[in-house]
Order: structure tokens, then C-alpha cells, then sequence
């Protein structure tokens, strides 16, 4: 396929991303001195540790724990929330009927056990527990499951409606049971469970605020929501009413936003917070060895990715359009620009080799996981060039690329923007703030971006939500009927195995595409302070605070 180069076409872009980037005109212009990328020796192995456990340490019943958050949550609102640091937050206020533990093992919270599924797949019955009650007082019981999963389905900007799958039916059959039925098997269902799409909201806050539920959030969980200060803070305290009040040990816990990663550590060691999520990597060697300090890490189901805009015209879950650009009509294009990474020096590089290359949304961790799904594109700057001379475009092409105003995000940017250079591109930065960020994507206000996401237990919860045609985190507006039945095959079917060669399937055919191309695995690191204790992280990237503790420490 020949092109000329076309002048690009206008991109609207929000009042408040429009002032954001033309304050970040600056540092852009540091961010274009291109700097070489050299490889670093292999990578040791990263030991997990998950937790660090109370055992039979003496507790300190009470007190005020502050944990500092890099990036600001979103609207606490499990129905429309996107934000991995919202969900830090959600997860001491709102529980879901299932969580995962440590080895990444679905285990039920609200529900009593696994769901039971007909022997067509269509029906499906869940036990839900008759012993709590929302913060608000009221009973939780299977019509409140009934009346959360319809607003999930039913609510307008809703990103939990696809998580759910096709839903025709959902009732409460008597206080503990909910019966819900499909139109066809959808086995992704219990893992959606499992997060934001589990998570009970009370009827009674709902239908009192309706859109408006995540200015002041009512569940069943450990704490509940006092207050949120924009840009600062959210305090959440413990909940009298919560069935097992019993083992929860602090009064309040206070989410401090704390972007800035070197301060965060600066506040973990003056004591003034006890945990801290995202180490930098280049912080992390030197914590480990300090006294007083620990740090948690896990490898992630998720990914940081480059997210192309091939479509998202109108925002996503809109019809997709026509952007009338190289970039996003030629895939041969996307593809040289796939080619032009060289994704395992870069994260040696910029990260001293804690992250890990990343070349779909399949965890290699994974049960689904396969040999096609950890297929990665070749690493061919030439063959970059021979691809950009074929689509006709002059080169060096440019590309305009928004990201994260984090230090580690514009070090990575930096490097990746010398990379791609030798493949025949002209990779601009532009430094937003991240909830700015969220809406820029959702919006389609972008040419390129590069964020993530944290990681499913189930690929469905990875995938379909991102590549499916109208999906609701389809950010790229990527629109492959292809891909949209394979996806919706793979959620029909129980069998790991073939589930894993279809998933396999779609990633071959996002390597042709590459509306998303796949970059990096971060490793979640969490440090706290060695006088708490308590505190877990999975893979899901979610930092557990609900069972901490302060205890008593040796002098």
C-alpha cells in the first residue's frame, strides 16, 4: 500500500489536556536530545514476596496509617472507575464477592463459594454471604448483588458492562442466592467477580446518588469513606458495621498522593508515611538494604503499552472513525514501529533490569499463556526503514507520543524516543499528568500514548475490553471482526488449553495490526515501614492495607 504523507488531521483535544500540554512545550523540548540505549546483562531472578505476614508479633490495636499513592485515583466508582490506584482505595471500602490470594487462586469474599454453572453454560448461581451489612446500614444480601450487577450493565459510561459478558437475566433467588443467565456460556464471569465488577455498592446510595456514587462510596468492606481533598488526600475509617470487625486493626487509613517517587521515599524513611506503592527501580536497591524498611514485589498480569490511535474519534465505546493519517490507516507503519523497539535493552536500561519485556496482554505466568502468545516482533530498525520506504512517507516519520509526567515514564520515553529514531521515526514526548491522562485517552485526544494496565487473572479481563469493536477501554479504536469472534469464542469455552490457542490466535493477528503495541511487565514494588505489618500485594498489582497493623518492634 503507497501513501504520501498527508497533512495530519486536526485532533480536538480537552480544554484541560490542551493547557497541560502546552505547559509541558518545555520539557518537551529537553525530552527530543536523543539518548543511545545500551543493553545490560541479563536480568537476575526477582524473588515474589507477597506479604509480610503479623504471625505471632504483638499488635497495637488502632492508629493512623498513611500509605503515599504516586498518581491520583480516579472517581471512586467501581461501575466507571479505569484507575489501578482507585482500586488500592476500593479495596478496604468495597469487597467483591471474590478476590484472589497470593498464588493467583480465585477465593470467595462476599459470595460462599464458586459459582455453580449449568451443564449448558447459560445459568449461573452464586451463595452470597447473610451476615454483613453496607456502611449505610443496609442488609447485603442478593438483591443488592442483583440491583450492583444491573448498574454495572445499565449505567451510562459504565466500563464494567463488557467485563460482565451477555447477560440476559439476572434475579435474586431468595436472601442468598443470585441466578444470572447468558445468552451464551461465558466463562470469564468469576474473574470479572474478582474486581471492580464484583464489587457491591448499596442499594440505597445507589438509587440516592446515582452518578454521583463515587463522591462518597457506601459498600461492605473493613473501612469506610470519610473524606476525599483533590489532588492530596482520601481517608477511609474503620467500619463498625463490617461482619468481621473483629480482625481489623487500624482506625483510619490515609491515601496520600505523592507523585513524585523520590519523595515518596523521602516520607517512607522520615517515618511520615508507612507504606509506599511504586518504588522507582532506581530507588529499590538502596531501600532493600536500609534497616527500619521492607519491600514487597510480585511480577504483574498486566503491561505498559504504546497505544495507537487508529479510530477513537469520538470516545471510546463510540463508533469507531477515520483518522486520515499514515500512522493510523497503514498498519505497515505501526508494524515498522513494533520493529524499532528493542524491548529488553530498554527496560535493562531504564529500569536496571527489575521489568521485564512485555510482547502481548499474556501473562508468560499465565495458565493461558502459549508459544504464539509470547511471540515477540522481531527487532529490526532496518527492516523498520524498508517498511516506511514501501508505505511511501518521508522520513524520519513523526509521532507524537503522550505520557505520564513521571520521572521513570519520561526516562523510559526518553530511551524508547532514541530507539525508534534508528528505525526511521521522530518521537515526540509530551508530559501530562496522569488522571489528565485517563481522559485524553478516553476522549481520543491523542495520536499516540503510553500507559498500562494492571493485569487479570483471566486474559478475557486483558484483552476484550481493549481490542474488542466497541470495547470499553478500546482506547485505540481498534476494530477487527476477526478478532472480535475469536475473542468471544474464547470466552464461551472452559477448557484452558483451547482457550490458550485461541488467545494465541489474537495475538498474532495484534502483531499485524498493532493498534497496542506491548512493551514492558512491570514488577510491583511496594515498600513499608518494618513497624507495620499485614500488608499484601498480588499480581493484580492491588495493595492489600484491610488486615494491617501496627505492631511492636525491637529496640
Amino acid at each position: 500500500m503507497q501513501h504520501s504523507t498527508p497533512t495530519p488531521t486536526p485532533r480536538r483535544r480537552s480544554g484541560r489536556a490542551a493547557e497541560l500540554l502546552a505547559a509541558a512545550a518545555v520539557a518537551v523540548t529537553v525530552l527530543t536530545a536523543c539518548q543511545p540505549v545500551q543493553p545490560l546483562p541479563a536480568a537476575p531472578v526477582r524473588e515474589d514476596v507477597t506479604s509480610v505476614p503479623i504471625g505471632d508479633a504483638a499488635v497495637r490495636e488502632g492508629g493512623d496509617l498513611v500509605m503515599a499513592l504516586s498518581a491520583e485515583p480516579d472517581k471512586l466508582d467501581p461501575t466507571t472507575s479505569s484507575s489501578l490506584y482507585t482500586r488500592y482505595v476500593m479495596q478496604t471500602m468495597c469487597q467483591k464477592l471474590y478476590d484472589i490470594d497470593a498464588d493467583g487462586e480465585l477465593v470467595p469474599q462476599l459470595a460462599t463459594a464458586l459459582p455453580e454453572i449449568s451443564d449448558d453454560g447459560l445459568t449461573v448461581t452464586i451463595p452470597v454471604r447473610t451476615d454483613a451489612v453496607f456502611a449505610d446500614g443496609v442488609p447485603f444480601d442478593a438483591d443488592a448483588v442483583r440491583a450492583t450487577l444491573e448498574r454495572h450493565l445499565t449505567l451510562e459510561g459504565s466500563t464494567r458492562k463488557s467485563e460482565l459478558g451477555p447477560i440476559t437475566e439476572i434475579r435474586a433467588v431468595g436472601p442468598d442466592r443470585v441466578r444470572i443467565r447468558y445468552e451464551r456460556p461465558f466463562a470469564p464471569l468469576a474473574a470479572a467477580l474478582a474486581d471492580r465488577a464484583g464489587m457491591m455498592l448499596s442499594p440505597e446510595a445507589i438509587e440516592e446518588k446515582g452518578a454521583d456514587f463515587g463522591s462518597s462510596p457506601v459498600c461492605v468492606g473493613p473501612f469506610k469513606f470519610v473524606d476525599r481533598v483533590p489532588q492530596t488526600s482520601i481517608t477511609v475509617e474503620r467500619d463498625p458495621l463490617y461482619y468481621d470487625a473483629a480482625n481489623v486493626h487500624l482506625d483510619t487509613i490515609t491515601y496520600r498522593i505523592i507523585t513524585d517517587a523520590n519523595i515518596r521515599a523521602a516520607n517512607l524513611r522520615s517515618g511520615d508515611v508507612q507504606v509506599a506503592d511504586t518504588i522507582s527501580p532506581q530507588d529499590i536497591d538502596a531501600l532493600l538494604k536500609e534497616d527500619g524498611l521492607g519491600v514487597l514485589q510480585v511480577g504483574s498480569l498486566g503491561y505498559q503499552g504504546l497505544t495507537v490511535n487508529v479510530g477513537n474519534t469520538d470516545g471510546v465505546g463510540e463508533p469507531v472513525g477515520t483518522i486520515a493519517t499514515p500512522l493510523a490507516q497503514d498498519k505497515a507503519i505501526r508494524l515498522a514501529l513494533s520493529m524499532s523497539i528493542d524491548r529488553e535493552a530498554l527496560v535493562n536500561t531504564v529500569f536496571n533490569s527489575w521489568f521485564e519485556p512485555a510482547c502481548s496482554p499474556v501473562s508468560p505466568d499465565s495458565p493461558y499463556a502459549s508459544e504464539a502468545s509470547e511471540a515477540c516482533p522481531p527487532y529490526d530498525p532496518d527492516g523498520a526503514k524498508k517498511l516506511l520506504e514501501d508505505a511511501g512517507v518521508e522520513t524520519p516519520y513523526p509521532i507524537e507520543m503522550q505520557v505520564t509526567n513521571t520521572p521513570d515514564t519520561l526516562r523510559y520515553g526518553q530511551a524508547l524516543q532514541a530507539a525508534v529514531a534508528d528505525g526511521g521515526f521522530d518521537l515526540t514526548v509530551v508530559p501530562v499528568e496522569y488522571s489528565t491522562l485517563l481522559d485524553v485517552q478516553s476522549q481520543g485526544d491523542f495520536e499516540a500514548l503510553q500507559l498500562g494496565w494492571s493485569g487479570r487473572i483471566d486474559p478475557h479481563g486483558n484483552m476484550f475490553n481493549f481490542l474488542s469493536t466497541g470495547g470499553g477501554n478500546n482506547y485505540s479504536g481498534y476494530s477487527n471482526p476477526e478478532v472480535d469472534d475469536l475473542l468471544t469464542d474464547a470466552a464461551q469455552i472452559n477448557d484452558v488449553a483451547e482457550r490458550a490457542a485461541l488467545y494465541g490466535d489474537v495475538v498474532e493477528r495484534l502483531h499485524e495490526d498493532n493498534p497496542l503495541i506491548y512493551l514492558y511487565r512491570q514488577r510491583s514494588l511496594t515498600a513499608y515501614s518494618t513497624d507495620i505489618a499485614g500488608v499484601e500485594t498480588f499480581a493484580d498489582g492491588v495493595v492489600h492495607l484491610s488486615g494491617a497493623a501496627f505492631i511492636e518492634t525491637e529496640n
